[in-house]
């Protein structure tokens, strides 16, 4: 069994069955960071709140509303609660608990109906309206979920709620980064890996790609199809600066987000603040394009998303969860493939960007599982995403 993060593993696969008591500590444990890293980004930005318009970022005041929206939509407003994946997801939700606290939530919240640029343009309740509004709907949340069914159906809008502001709170992570603010260091700390990181061998194998069995699944993950791998040697590690960047001292690359050279050598930027480059830490804040780069300019290559899987399920000192790893696999439907009720999940995004897999150190623990499937725009270098290569 490959290396999961320190308590990643087994808190993801407890989290995707987790019954209403383990819900109900997990919803309460993400809100709190939530609004940690909210009140971070007040004491930096001050009480306006506002950040540049740009398809990396988005207002963390409209980031606070979402994640309250999210939750209502799907639980409070969803007379399908209790339906889990049979629920229509055109049925008609009653505006009357937003009208009571008097904001049009759908006008303002709606991540699928309203375009990115507009949110700049919104006329947004101020921060203390939010997280009252916010302490209204966690409590709403838990009294519904002490009545759910203790079972799949009933649990899963709960745990997506759950997943869905976990997800919210690393991009949070990204954009503090993006904007040089300590707001709250990631969870996990970063592991050094040695000089030399070894390959390791895997054999020729016939994998089972994708989720089946009971518990929560992403829409995506479903359609468990089986793949012939040939056998492969892969890095136990991620790719780390020393092995990278003499691609970039040879002047065959650009100079990597977030780093700069110094007289005393490399130095990186960490949540706004300068310090010195562990050369044996995963190289991070890399493009697809610069991960392709490098293994063209190294010979090698990138694992599939099929080859990354057998590796962590099978492969001895596999260790992953540093850094999300870019892989050599298009983002697509695996074999019957369905869109779950929140459509907006998968089925939009199915347009030739790349697999990542693994975990960040600014993904919680309940994310850390070796089945999920990540999805960035191959440009993308301010997610804490580096890679891991294969012999070609």
């Amino acid at each position: 069994m490959g290396d999961a993060p320190s308590g990643g593993w087994s808190a993801a696969d407890m989290a995707r069955h987790a019954d209403r008591a383990t819900l109900a500590s997990a919803l309460v444990d993400a809100r709190e960071r939530t609004l940690r890293q909210f009140a971070a980004f007040e004491t930096a930005l001050g009480p306006g709140l506002r950040v540049p318009c740009t398809p990396e970022l988005n207002l963390p005041l409209w980031e606070l509303g979402h994640i309250g929206w999210f939750a209502d939509w799907w639980i409070a407003r969803n007379p399908q609660l209790g339906r889990g994946l049979q629920a229509d997801p055109l049925v008609a939700r009653s505006p009357a608990r937003q009208a009571a606290r008097g904001v049009d939530a759908d006008a303002l919240y709606d991540s699928s109906a309203i375009a990115h640029d507009h949110r700049w343009q919104l006329d947004l309740p101020d921060a203390e309206t939010t997280r009252n509004d916010l302490s209204v709907s966690l409590d709403q949340t838990l009294a519904l979920l002490r009545d759910a069914k203790e079972e799949d159906t009933g649990l899963y809008f709960f745990r997506l709620a759950l997943f869905h502001e976990d997800m919210h709170a690393e991009a949070a992570a990204y954009m503090a980064q993006a904007l040089g603010i300590d707001a709250g260091h990631p969870l996990s700390p970063v592991r050094t890996a040695p000089v030399d990181v070894p390959t390791v061998h895997v054999p020729a194998t016939r994998w089972k790609l994708g989720w089946s069995g009971p518990g929560f699944a992403f829409d995506n993950e479903l359609g468990a199809h089986t793949v012939d791998v040939e056998a492969f040697d892969i890095d136990t590690g991620a790719v780390t600066w020393a092995r990278y960047l003499p691609m970039v001292d040879a002047g065959l690359a650009p100079v990597p987000r977030y780093l700069r050279r110094t007289p005393q050598g490399w130095e990186t930027q960490r949540f706004g603040t300068w310090q010195t480059l562990d050369l044996q830490a995963p190289a991070s804040h890399l493009s697809a394009n610069e991960a392709q780069a490098w293994c063209r300019w190294a010979g090698r290559r990138l694992p599939t998303e099929a080859e990354w899987e057998v590796a962590a399920h099978t492969a001895p000192g596999f260790a992953w969860g540093e850094v999300w790893e870019w892989t050599a696999s298009i983002f697509e439907p695996f074999p019957g493939f369905t869109p779950h009720p929140y459509r907006y999940y998968s089925q939009p995004w199915f347009d030739c960007r790349p697999v990542l897999k693994g975990a960040s150190s600014a993904t919680h623990p309940r994310m850390c599982n070796p089945r999920y499937r990540n999805y960035f725009p191959a440009a993308r270098n301010d997610i804490f995403a580096g890679f891991r290569s294969v012999r070609a």
